[in-house]
């Protein structure tokens, strides 16, 4: 059974000691009222909120899953309560801006908040994470018509949004899309086609749906070049935002999926729609990258909270179940058998848990001060600079999450063994909910070239160079820290991070000379590179943590055995898991004839 517990002491370490939230927020003139006390308010009551009503429906909404019936959906019970209670509370309209009924709270701790309801409730928490995207492409390409007919009510929350890519005859490859958009007189369109895979596209939480839809003019040219943007409503509205009659889209069917039961996956389909077009004709799909930017961060957050929901079932399992004796002798001689935490086979497939989950969650709130960076600073370079920063990493924070998120899961299933495999103990949804995370919003492999093949070889690897100038800057400055226990453990860690950020970029550099000869090559070694990437940026994180961890305990400030987790948590991670990069090194580099010179007959 499971049941979320808010791990508070991991998140104020992170914003208050590792990344220093409180002088963070203190910079910017337009952030003044973020004070410590109104974050640490914020996140203790969405944690309760989080606890008390998402996480006892969590296990039920998978059981039941969504009910759908001539066109309508019905979530499953308790949901339609918990977002009443969720947007009664503003939990939604927690970082929307004020001019449009939001209370105008920076997006890093909208990022916050996204990762709790992740890790507590991952179904629910598709309904109001996908309008979280929509809203903000609306803000950054909607005319100020469309921002005041669809803000104030996906502010607050009695209308949500979604996002329509994906057709049957293609996912990634949207150049294919079929779906059209015929011009009205009066400045609408008409907009006409089949949209599937559509999250939270039909419910009954709200009184009007959102969608923002990629279709393409007669006109227009042909693949990608020719896509355009488009709000369309489920309700036709006015321009005050009054709901007027049904317009022409309906939800035709729900996908029969594997996980995220909870969450209405829809068949949406578009007869002749009234839209309206967002942003330029043409320009379709630069505009929708503001969507899938900020759905690719809640997505890592999604790899991020199965890790940590994993490791906390697996952690009291481990504690509480007998099997057989510890190797160096009786642990518990006043009980039948030793806990499972005793072997260390166990104790290696926790701390994989825990490094994963914790050194995930530091990934991305280091990131998400890139996001405040964008929105409030007041050089135009720095934000410039944030930007492309948070462009290189996004794709790291997507894909590497959401691929050792599904290993922690796994994990998890491992340490309960038989019991795992039953829905009782709830280690078995979890696994299947997050396995769509490596698939949705953009496939490993396509986060894999994006990294590679546009943010590396497209800028000559600038961005890297920066990023790894940093990380051996932070390195240089903690190579020596103290002669105690502690500071000697950290040394260990700093040298091996030091000599890997070398090596990233003379490895960055072959592959870009390589590629020149042959585009084969980005294909063949992204993947591996992205998770090779991954490793070093997790890294560097866990060495911020052990330096933070080891200056807490210099000056006794905050639990002993809190700091000294880390402190070994960190160690583990570079003896048993950084030295994956070597293997990806290594594989990463070799040449793809090998692959690509076989016939397909071969295979």
């Amino acid at each position: 059974m499971t049941a979320y517990i808010t791990p508070l002491d991991n998140i104020r370490f992170l914003v208050n000691d590792v990344f220093d939230y409180p002088s963070h927020y203190a910079s910017f003139e337009q952030l003044n009222e973020v004070t410590p006390d109104l974050v640490d308010a914020i996140v203790q009551e969405c944690g309760k909120f989080c606890e008390k009503e998402l996480s006892p429906i969590y296990q039920s909404g998978d059981h039941e899953g969504c009910h759908f019936e001539d066109g309508h959906v019905t979530t499953p019970k308790g949901f339609k309560q918990a977002y009443e209670k969720y947007t009664q509370a503003g939990w939604n309209s927690l970082s929307y801006p004020q001019e449009f009924g939001g209370q105008g709270l920076p997006q890093s701790l909208g990022f916050i908040r996204s990762g709790m309801l992740s890790a507590s409730n991952w179904s629910f928490n598709m309904y109001p994470g996908l309008t979280i995207g929509a809203v903000n492409t609306i803000v950054a390409h909607g005319s100020e018509i469309q921002k005041q007919q669809f803000l104030p009510k996906m502010s607050e929350g009695s209308w949500s949004g979604t996002m329509c890519l994906t057709e049957a005859h293609c996912g990634t490859d949207l150049g294919q899309i079929q779906t059209k958009a015929i011009s009205h007189d009066d400045g609408s369109y008409a907009i006409s086609g089949s949209k599937i895979f559509i999250s939270a596209g039909e419910h009954d939480l709200t009184d009007n749906i959102i969608h923002i839809v990629l279709a393409r003019l007669p006109s227009s040219p042909k693949g990608t070049r020719g896509i355009s943007l488009f709000i369309v409503p489920k309700m036709n509205v006015d321009q005050e935002g009054n709901i007027l009659e049904r317009n022409n889209v309906a939800c035709s069917s729900l996908e029969d999926k594997m996980g995220i039961k909870g969450s209405a996956t829809a068949v949406i389909n578009f007869d002749g729609a009234k839209g309206f077009l967002l942003g330029e004709v043409n320009k379709g799909l630069e505009s929708m990258f503001t969507f899938m930017n900020t759905i690719r961060i809640g997505t890592s957050l999604q790899g991020v909270g199965a890790a940590e929901a994993a490791y906390a079932l697996s952690l009291t399992y481990a504690k509480e179940r007998l099997s057989m004796r510890a190797l160096t002798g009786k642990k518990y001689p006043e009980k039948a058998a030793d806990p499972l935490i005793v072997h260390p086979d166990v104790r290696r497939m926790l701390l994989t848990q825990k490094a994963i989950s914790e050194g995930g969650l530091a990934m991305v709130y280091y990131a998400c001060k890139l996001t405040d960076n964008i929105d409030y600073h007041a050089d135009e370079s720095i934000r410039k600079q944030a930007d492309e920063k948070l462009g290189l990493l996004t794709p790291i924070l997507k894909a590497f999450l959401t691929e050792t998120g599904f290993e922690s899961t796994n994990l998890g299933m491992q340490i309960f063994g038989g019991h795992g495999y039953i829905k009782e103990t709830g280690i078995e949804q979890i696994v299947r909910d997050v396995r769509i995370s490596t698939i949705y919003e953009g496939a490993t492999a396509i986060q894999a070239l994006d990294l590679l093949g546009r943010k590396i070889l497209m800028n000559k690897g600038k961005e890297l160079r920066s990023f790894c100038a940093e990380i051996l800057n932070f390195c240089r400055k903690n190579s020596v820290i103290s002669r105690s226990q502690h500071g000697k453990k950290l040394h260990k860690m700093v040298w091996p991070l030091a000599k890997e950020a070398l090596i990233w970029q003379k490895h960055t550099f072959k592959l870009m000379f390589k590629a020149s000869k042959t585009r084969d090559v980005v294909g063949s070694a992204s993947v591996e590179y992205l998770m090779y990437s991954g490793y070093i940026f997790m890294g560097y994180m866990w060495v911020m943590m052990a330096k933070t961890a080891h200056e807490n305990i210099a000056k006794g400030h905050g639990d002993l055995a809190f700091n000294q987790s880390k402190l070994d948590t960190a160690q583990f991670y570079f003896e048993r898991i950084f030295p994956r990069v070597k293997s990806l090194s290594a594989t990463m580099m070799k040449d793809p004839q090998n692959m690509m010179n076989m016939s397909e007959e071969a295979f």
